[in-house]
């Protein structure tokens, strides 16, 4: 393992401050992440772009088809949405419908079921940045699932291979030379 230092700038001075070391920048590009189908329910996509089990981040790029639902769940972290294309809305929220361009902020604990109208003519596009776990439930009220990095690290193995997918890119966190998965 690489030992924090101090780094310089591009002129050679140094920093005031010690950092870890870092070779390259960490990145993805979803022109090069195949859409992991029906990962979450019917119609529930997506690609993943950090899965960070030591951080408990995970974030996704997310597609959903008209009518698909992600069941009621509780955020035991933050949670930050940016909608790219199409609508949604939360069913406990039905008059602040989430559209191409809205962010949406979510504090720890917040409880919400995901829903994408039917009505909607094309596939609902969004950015998720989650720390924590949804905690799931199903229509009843009983424990479903929980969804953190760690299962969801779980599911792109699976599914990946079981849609013959192949090797799929994301950043894990932890050191710099071993982020890339």
């Amino acid at each position: 393992m690489d030992i924090p230092g101090p780094i310089r700038t591009s002129s050679g001075a140094l920093l005031p401050f010690v950092a870890l070391p870092q070779s390259e920048v960490l990145t993805v590009n979803v022109s090069g992440t195949p859409l992991i189908r029906d990962a979450l329910g019917p119609g529930v996509h997506f690609q993943p772009l950090r899965l960070d089990i030591e951080a408990g981040v995970w974030v996704v790029l997310a597609t959903f088809s008209p009518g698909s639902v992600i069941p009621l769940h509780y955020h035991t972290g933050i949670a930050e949405v940016y909608t790219l294309s199409g609508k949604w809305y939360y069913l406990e929220y039905p008059e602040q419908p989430q559209t191409a361009g809205s962010y949406l902020f979510e504090p720890a604990a917040s409880a919400h079921t995901f829903v994408c109208p039917e009505s909607n003519t094309e596939d609902t596009v969004i950015l998720v940045r989650v720390e924590g776990a949804n905690v799931n439930f199903s229509e009843d009220g009983s424990y479903h699932s929980i969804l953190d990095a760690a299962a969801l690290r779980y599911l792109t193995g699976q599914l990946a291979d079981a849609q013959g997918l192949g090797p799929v890119d994301f950043i894990s966190g932890g050191t710099a030379e071993n982020a890339l998965k």
